[in-house]
């Protein structure tokens, strides 16, 4: 339990308490555990104007693209050095067959998208747009495969295509369709949420299912695949116990699935329209995130003491009530700097967990549930939480560092958590950073950091915050929320004190 000291002064004989600042402690030379570059990964379904509008105009369309993909997204996902994206889906895998999506695009047949909204799926953005939007990001592959609805015939042949280079009539198939050398594609995820959407089966029906599609997804030439099994609906620990008791020595990484949902699934609240008492319990509910990731670690850790296999959230993120006149089933919502607080108290998670955790997906990357960005035709614009991602891409491929805070309260009407989130890490160059963010909406919150192993010449950093903390961008405003340069931070040989605006996540880094 972390403790808020108290201090008695006794000033012309009159008591006078004052809280202790918050005291953050960094051990600089003490990092061992990296954590990975996919923890700041993504996730795009064929979902509303995810993949349509989203990524995909067309070559024909006046919107800058290359090859049919806006060269606008392109870019902004660019600049945050986004390290993998997660495909097809979703819900949407497991109805997906691939050689729907390969070919010439007006013979491709085209489908109803029974999951989201009911609409006509073209194919026309497949197998082969896929990987050259993630050439054109510079970014690794994730697909998921169809475990649902497929057959085990249809995923092998799929892995074969991709990633053959000899003759066979799989390779010979994707020559035919352009592609002459094959790709490198190493994330394959076999089925998704087979619990529900993915074929409603019980852990000990997929976790055989799992090993007899995993046995088929060969690797080809130098190609290794690591494959990821379907993993754990939010705290269903014995989903994650009986798969890493049955299925453990065929899998890479084994998935997690978890919402942050204010209210309820039949009235999840507003995206933008919500009061303080609302905020609160948003952030109480995030906060299970670590409590989850403590759990599952904790089973996979008596399979899998050498932590050989990667706990990996992919799909995460907040979850609210569609924006007015939209279709229900295309799941887009505005993103607030409530968002903001809740995609940095989350990576901060993850960085914590890096020895066990590998890889996230924030779902989803582009105008669904808590996209980065969002698009109106032509326009383009970067949601609070992208900003969160471009301030944190430091972490990337870092080294953790060893904290320890001692935090103040953010309470209301009789609850209290920390006010404050904290992670910090050490890149090749030696360089450290730190992301802190300040949950309460109310207060400012002064910290304390003493460093040790490090010899700091000089400090700068950059802020998010707002006046209010459900301001958000839209296309007629899009820098409401957006980073600005930060200093509130003071050096004075190895302490730094720390002012945090309320409402913030800040991006330190030492020098």
């Amino acid at each position: 339990m972390k403790k808020v000291i108290l201090s008695i002064l006794f000033l012309s004989g009159v008591a006078v308490i004052s809280v202790a600042q918050n005291k953050l402690v960094i051990n600089a030379d003490q990092g061992k555990d990296v954590i990975s570059k996919h923890v700041y990964g993504h996730f795009s379904e064929h979902l509303g104007h995810c993949i349509y509008g989203g990524y995909w105009v067309g070559e024909d369309s006046p919107i800058p693209n290359t090859r049919g993909i806006r060269n606008d997204v392109v870019k902004a996902l660019r600049d945050i050095k986004i390290p993998n994206l997660r495909w097809p889906g979703g819900c949407f895998a497991d109805e997906y067959h691939w050689m729907d999506g390969i070919g010439p695009r007006d013979k491709r047949p085209k489908m109803v998208n029974t999951h989201w909204g009911g609409v006509v799926e073209d194919n026309s953005f497949g197998t082969h747009e896929f990987l050259d939007l993630c050439e054109q990001l510079n970014c690794e592959p994730y697909i998921c495969g169809n475990v649902g609805s497929g057959t085990v015939e249809e995923m092998s042949k799929w892995v074969e295509y991709i990633t053959f280079d000899g003759e066979s009539p799989m390779a010979n198939l994707r020559r035919q369709n352009g592609r002459e050398k094959p790709w490198k594609v190493s994330f394959w995820g076999v089925g998704n949420e087979n619990w529900g959407c993915g074929g409603n089966m019980t852990a000990e029906f997929y976790a055989d299912q799992y090993k007899r599609y995993s046995t088929y997804c060969r690797n080809y030439g130098d190609n290794k695949l690591y494959l990821i099994a379907g993993g754990a609906n939010s705290d269903d620990y014995n989903w994650t116990e009986t798969l890493m008791k049955n299925a453990a020595r065929q899998m890479q990484g084994l998935s997690l699935h978890h919402y942050t949902i204010p209210k309820n699934w039949e009235d999840k609240g507003s995206a933008t329209q919500f009061d303080e008492a609302e905020y609160y319990v948003t952030i109480e509910k995030t906060l299970k995130m670590n409590d989850l990731l403590k759990r599952h670690s904790n089973i996979m850790d008596r399979y899998d003491p050498q932590k050989r296999v990667a706990l990996i959230p992919d799909e995460w993120g907040t979850w609210y009530n569609v924006e007015s006149g939209t279709n229900p089933g295309f799941l887009y919502q505005q993103n607030t700097m409530r968002d903001a607080i809740i995609a940095a108290i989350n990576l901060n998670i993850f960085n914590s967990y890096c020895d066990r955790v590998k890889m996230t997906n924030i779902a989803q990357t582009i105008n669904v549930l808590q996209a980065v960005i969002l698009t109106d035709k032509e326009k383009m614009l970067l949601t609070p939480t992208y900003w969160v991602y471009y301030l944190y891409k430091v972490h990337q491929d870092a080294t953790l560092l060893p904290i320890s805070l001692s935090s103040a309260k953010y309470e209301l009407n009789g609850k209290k958590i920390d006010a404050i989130s904290v992670s910090a890490s050490k890149d090749a160059s030696g360089k450290v950073h730190i992301t802190l963010v300040n949950i309460d909406p109310n207060k400012e919150q002064s910290i304390d950091a003493d460093l040790r192993g490090i010899e700091v010449k000089n400090v700068s950093g950059q802020v998010l915050t707002s006046g209010k903390i459900n301001d958000y961008n839209s296309f007629d405003t899009p820098d409401v929320v957006s980073v600005k340069a930060f200093t509130g931070a003071k050096l004075s040989k190895d302490k730094i004190s720390i002012t945090l605006p309320s409402k913030s996540v800040v991006m330190l880094e030492l020098n």
